[in-house]
């Protein structure tokens, strides 16, 4: 078995670990006084954290030069829309309990609200769009569609910090992971962009010389 193959099994299983613990919990009527808030945060942290896992992958990649681990990112990204998925159902169905005029109030009068819906919905049509035929289907514009994922990243990092419940030290180390992540994108494209400039400077330099 190639070594990818087993650690995407190893990853899979983890991954779902968060939601076993939660029915778990819910079994065993250790959901806390508020099971509604508890529930809401517990999905909402690991949809975060997979988020933010998920934009590690190429630059680990491009670090190591280990080429596989790119098979990661689809699974990891698909966990994020999951965790987000059970984070917005607790929402819309234990929250409000179907309620949609109530929803629509909600989403318009509190931001924070209005940025996890947002969040939500790019992380849908990236989930949408993550199968093989899409990509065909899409073309060049998949790529300009999955780079939704930078911008759903920040959005739920700010929903993180609207809600006001959680520890400042939380939100900082999210903010710094992802600050990281997405600078060393930032920093990658510059370096390429300059490498392809001085390239070509130097082919055509040649070119004057034959």
């Amino acid at each position: 078995m190639k070594p990818i193959v087993l650690l995407k099994r190893i990853i899979f299983i983890a991954a779902l670990i968060p939601a076993a613990m939660l029915i778990a919990d819910a079994v065993r009527g250790n959901l806390t006084a508020n099971p509604i808030e508890y529930i809401t945060h517990q999905t909402g942290d690991w949809a975060i954290r997979f988020l933010v896992i998920t934009l590690a992958v190429t630059p680990i990649r491009r670090v190591s030069g280990w080429n596989p681990i790119i098979q990661l990112r689809r699974m990891l990204g698909l966990f994020a829309f999951f965790y987000a998925t059970l984070h917005f159902l607790t929402w819309f169905v234990l929250d409000w309990f179907f309620d949609f005029r109530q929803m629509l109030e909600d989403v318009t009068m509190r931001p924070f609200i209005t940025l996890g819906m947002a969040t939500f919905l790019m992380l849908l049509a990236l989930a949408v769009t993550s199968t093989t035929a899409s990509m065909r289907r899409l073309g060049r514009r998949w790529t300009q569609l999955h780079r939704l994922i930078y911008v759903a990243s920040i959005t739920a990092l700010t929903h993180f910090w609207m809600v006001g419940k959680v520890l400042l030290t939380e939100v900082t180390y999210w903010a710094v992971a992802l600050t990281a992540l997405l600078g060393f994108r930032v920093w990658w494209v510059l370096r390429t962009r300059v490498r392809a400039h001085t390239a070509a400077a130097t082919f055509d330099g040649n070119k004057s010389f034959p």
